[in-house]
């Protein structure tokens, strides 16, 4: 079988949905004898880098944002030409807009099933937010109106693909059909607990003897909350200077915040960026705590992989990365406000994280490793085939 992925959520510099590609680009190279991948993004310039039995087509494209260097793939033209000169047996859209819709009239083109992955529950994460400057009557137009996008775009896909139970049913509920839910996973290998590592790296921080040290990794942006995160951890601070240090790795549109917290708080360490997972696997090990702010995941690759390596995360119930959560979720914040994840961090820290973090890694590594959810995946791929009945355009 070829595979052909297709998606704008991906740069030099990107997360969850680059790490979910790459690992699928290892697994058909080291777990299966005859498949191919195919993966079409957008870059700086137009190129092709084989891999094995994959290959990656950069297509030039502008650049829309300088922080997370992502740029829009609006080449449609030369999407086309990758389908027709490779000529996959499955396309998998991972995009919500003009992708996805350029995905769906390849496929029929070619006569191939194509799938939708929804990476992003993007009508929660970017249309409410701006709607609400118009009040609530317009914000409620919106959301309909962005429902039935939904509908129709996910509605053409022959299945969609959700990384949670919770957006499933939200999904299901709109009136799109033909949903699978596949969880995603992490590299046990690379992300697993390892005492070695804690010392030398909270040193190369400056992290002071008898403090935890709390992590977040993601974007620095307002639909993952982290202003949120940051106005708790300065209320923390306040209320006990001795007791924590805080590790962000990430770059977004509210690093101004973060500057601005770090000039008032000298125990606040910045990383752009983490490139190497074995590096990043380090810094989730060197953590007493991960602190994940979002309340519109739609899994949370990066609380799955800090549980990996043994560190437990705190964050505020009502997101689908509760279902991602190996240890007991009694003391999280209740609701998305600075002084409810403050007092959620204070009191979870109390208790016995080392315990915590062991029984998550366990759990994290029985139920989620990449090729059990990939097995998972290529029944689904083999069933849309069997079960397509589309014929090429003339």
């Amino acid at each position: 079988m070829k595979i052909c992925d297709i998606t704008q959520f991906y740069s030099p510099v990107s997360g969850g949905v680059k790490r979910y590609l790459h690992e699928k680009i290892d697994y058909i190279e080291k777990q299966t004898a005859r498949d191919q991948h195919v993966l079409v993004v957008p870059g700086q310039k137009t190129r092709v880098d084989v891999r094995g039995r994959s290959r990656i087509y950069s297509i030039r494209s502008p650049l829309i944002s300088r922080t997370g260097r992502y740029r829009a793939l609006v080449n449609l033209r030369a999407v086309g030409q990758v389908f027709r000169r490779e000529r996959p047996d499955l396309i998998e859209s991972g995009d919500p807009y003009q992708l996805g819709w350029r995905a769906v009239a390849g496929g029929r083109a070619l006569g191939v099933p194509v799938v939708g992955f929804y990476h992003s529950h993007f009508p929660e994460a970017y249309l409410r937010a701006s709607a609400k400057l118009l009040g609530k009557r317009a914000a409620g137009r919106v959301m309909k109106l962005s429902r039935v996008y939904v509908r129709r775009l996910y509605n053409r896909f022959a299945a969609t693909l959700v990384a949670s139970d919770r957006i499933a049913q939200i999904l299901r509920e709109w009136g799109v059909h033909n949903v699978h839910v596949v969880k995603l996973g992490v590299n046990v290998e690379t992300f697993r607990p390892n005492e070695e590592d804690r010392e030398p790296v909270r040193h190369s921080l400056g992290v002071e003897q008898g403090r935890k040290l709390l992590l977040y990794v993601g974007r620095l942006a307002k639909e993952k909350n982290t202003a949120r995160l940051f106005e708790a951890f300065a209320i923390v601070n306040q209320r006990g200077p001795q007791t924590f240090h805080l590790l962000v790795i990430g770059e977004g549109p509210q690093r101004k915040q973060l500057r601005e917290l770090q000039a008032q708080h000298g125990n606040v360490s910045w990383m752009r960026y983490c490139a190497e997972p074995r590096e990043l696997a380090r810094y989730y090990r060197a953590a007493d705590l991960f602190v994940h702010p979002g309340v519109q995941e739609t899994f949370g690759l990066v609380a799955l992989e800090s549980q990996a390596c043994g560190t437990p995360v705190i964050g505020i119930r009502g997101s689908a990365m509760d279902d991602l959560i190996f240890h007991e979720q009694n003391d999280w914040a209740n609701e998305n406000s600075s002084e409810a994840l403050a007092g959620a961090i204070e009191i979870f820290a109390a208790r016995d994280l080392p315990a915590l973090g062991r029984q998550a890694s366990e759990q994290a590594a029985r139920l989620h490793a990449w090729p059990k959810v990939f097995e998972r995946l290529f029944c689904i791929y083999r069933e849309v085939c069997a079960n397509y009945k589309g014929t090429p355009q003339k």
